[in-house]
């Protein structure tokens, strides 16, 4: 029972402690910038039809992309305890080795470059 009063006293306290600093710590002055409605660097104000850079999506769904890839290897590790192994290694090396081949074809095409 002591053991229960000791962690709760002490996981208690960190969290009042992390609430107090979390409202001294930061700066109260507020810049133009994050006063702005849309912190993104846009001005709000004028034409809503700028020009985007395309490399900079495409960029941006490769990441997307090469993140989803975790997604889909999370559950390998519960794999190797199902009645077939083999098969759940299979198919995420078959995964692996996709995105693999996607990887080297987007970087021998220069998709990754970010300048031309």
């Amino acid at each position: 029972m002591n053991l229960v009063i000791s962690i709760i006293t002490i996981t208690t306290a960190l969290s009042v402690i992390l609430t107090i600093v979390s409202f001294w710590l930061p700066q109260m002055t507020p810049d133009h910038e994050k006063l702005s409605p849309y912190e993104c660097g846009f001005d709000p104000v004028g034409s809503a039809r700028l020009p985007f850079s395309l490399r900079f999506f495409l960029v941006a769904i490769l990441f997307l992309l090469f993140d989803l890839e975790i997604a889909l290897l999370l559950p390998l590790p519960w794999g190797d305890q199902s009645t077939t192994p083999l098969l759940s290694f299979t198919w995420a090396s078959a995964v692996l080795v996709l995105l693999t081949l996607g990887l080297i074809y987007e970087w021998a095409q220069g998709g990754l470059d970010w300048a031309e």
